[in-house]
């Protein structure tokens, strides 16, 4: 999903003429946003769900556009749960993620939140003093951490080794042991989250297969009923080729064929996905300040940098963009250019990690024209480092699903 590029374009173009100083923004195209998340939606199996992450992207006017399309959401600390219920009141919420402290699980267990996923043994025990004291059963997911015979090639593994989330499998006995003693928490199913940044989605078919079978071998070998799986997000994006996409027909269609397969008719299958709902409707907007050579290489310097958009940086590529001309030109010196010619584009921080992309080929560019780079609308903003040398923030323009344009200053 991209946005509609001419609408994206006429709003920079606007917004850059309205600024009286140097420039940069994030521009949110709400009815891509809104058609993309329907899409997905309407081609899910009856079996499966889908919550979005609010994590990758929480703006207020991107969770109200899902809000009527999706399940419900997903949380991972009090503040987001908070933001939710002010923004979002009657909409169904998970709440995960590790470290939770008592003040969050009591704030979950009194915000009624639909599933709890528990993270640790020693997590699974606080909530149920928790709940007890409260008087209330809720509802929870045991978050596992599965091993895996072969690591795919993903930028971010979560489980199939060691790391911090998820329950070690060989926990699970305990655990099970523990909730028949302790019947103040309900055990509903199980979440799996292993990776995120998957772009195969023969691959990602396979690793939902897999923890389907091992969910119904448990079921066998402990004597649950369980048919209630989170499977998590994970779903990649293509930074460095936009055009190649996740090829979701194809998965759609994989997962009818895994319900057949498996014999889930009345199971529940939830997805909670961020970045492959967000990440599309959001393009991060610069302008060229300076172009400098130094040592055989030409820099574009523009407003803004990596602690406004650290996806680059955080996933390691050069990030594509398009170059939107800006006319007229009309300050008191020379307008720097650069001509068929591969550039650098660098932000205004003082370290030389503050790179957005590298050696990109460019037709032309010119100082106080405007770079915007797509798939921004998701883990962009919302983890980078805002604050850092104390410039300004960007604005935030929203396009609304009427197409009138909306300008706010953050």
């Amino acid at each position: 999903m991209l946005p509609n590029w001419p609408k994206i374009s006429r709003a920079a173009a606007a917004a850059k003429a309205a600024a009286t100083s140097p420039w940069c923004a994030y521009l949110y195209d709400l009815e891509a946003l809104r058609r993309h998340a329907g899409g997905l939606v309407a081609s899910l199996p009856p079996e499966f769900e889908l919550f979005y992450a609010a994590k990758a992207n929480s703006d207020a006017p991107i969770l109200r556009t899902l809000a009527p399309i999706v399940a419900g959401f997903e949380i991972a600390s009090s503040g987001e749960l908070a933001w939710l219920r002010e923004h979002c009141p009657q909409a169904p919420l998970i709440f995960g993620g590790p470290g939770k402290t008592d003040e969050e699980l009591v704030a979950a267990l009194d915000a009624g939140v639909e599933r709890i996923h528990v993270e640790s043994l020693g997590e699974l025990e606080r909530l149920g003093v928790l709940a007890r004291r409260i008087g209330v059963r809720p509802a929870i997911l045991l978050r596992m951490n599965l091993p895996l015979t072969e690591m795919p090639d993903v930028p971010l593994a979560m489980g199939g080794r060691a790391t911090p989330f998820g329950i070690d499998i060989a926990l699970l006995g305990e655990c099970l042991a523990w909730l028949a003693d302790h019947p103040e928490l309900r055990l509903e199913g199980f979440h799996f989250h292993l990776m995120s940044g998957q772009r195969d989605a023969a691959a990602h078919l396979a690793l939902i297969d897999g923890y389907v079978r091992t969910v119904q071998s448990w079921n066998r070998e402990h004597g649950l009923e369980v048919r209630h799986i989170n499977v998590g997000g994970g779903i990649g994006i293509n930074y460095r080729d936009p055009e190649q996409v996740f090829d979701w027909p194809v998965f759609s269609a994989g997962l009818a064929q895994l319900v057949a397969r498996r014999g889930l008719k009345g199971w529940r299958l939830r997805f909670e996905m961020g970045r492959y709902v967000a990440a599309g409707c959001g393009v991060y907007a610069m302008e060229v300040l300076d172009i400098k050579s130094t040592f055989g290489r030409t820099f574009v310097v523009a407003r803004g940098g990596t602690h406004h958009f650290r996806t680059p940086y955080a996933q390691s590529h050069s990030h594509p963009f398009r170059v939107l001309p800006i006319e007229p030109w009309r300050r008191p010196y020379r307008r720097l250019e650069a001509v068929r010619e591969a550039v650098t584009v660098v932000g205004q921080l003082c370290t030389p990690k503050d790179v957005l992309a590298t050696e990109a080929p460019v037709d032309r560019v010119r100082v106080g024209d405007v770079l915007l780079f797509p798939l921004a609308g998701a883990y962009a903003w919302h983890i980078s480092h805002h604050d850092f040398l104390r410039h300004p923030h960007p604005e935030t323009i929203f396009l609304p699903i009427d197409e009138a344009v909306n300008v706010a200053a953050e």
